[in-house]
């Protein structure tokens, strides 16, 4: 595991609100990614190996918020933008951006 520790030059340790924010806690926090518009994981702790316990934490969180946005998900752990700092996006089954799949807004797959 990563020791636990925070990056000043790091965007995602930043945390700035800047989109709509689903959850936080001590381990992470879920926002929505402002390129994706899907639910992003993000751990508190600057570093790529979480452990399993807090990966596991994560996951559970993102699968929560992902329900009430998605008619299904999977999850997406390429870090392809800011490869130093454990995150992941929730993406739509059939899908990689949440565009046209939401159920959580008006235009979206369920309505």
């Amino acid at each position: 595991m990563s020791e636990r520790v925070k990056s000043a030059d790091c965007d995602l340790c930043e945390a700035a609100r800047i989109t709509h924010w689903f959850h936080e806690d001590d381990v992470c926090w879920i926002a929505e990614c402002e390129i994706c518009d899907t639910p992003m994981v993000v751990w508190r702790w600057h570093g790529v190996d979480p452990g399993a316990e807090d990966l596991a934490h994560m996951h559970q969180e993102l699968a929560r918020v992902a329900a009430d946005v998605f008619e299904g998900h999977y999850v997406d752990d390429n870090m392809r933008n800011i490869p130093d700092h454990y995150h992941a996006h929730a993406r739509p089954v059939g899908g990689f951006f949440g565009h046209g799949h939401r159920r959580d807004r008006a235009g979206g797959a369920s309505a």
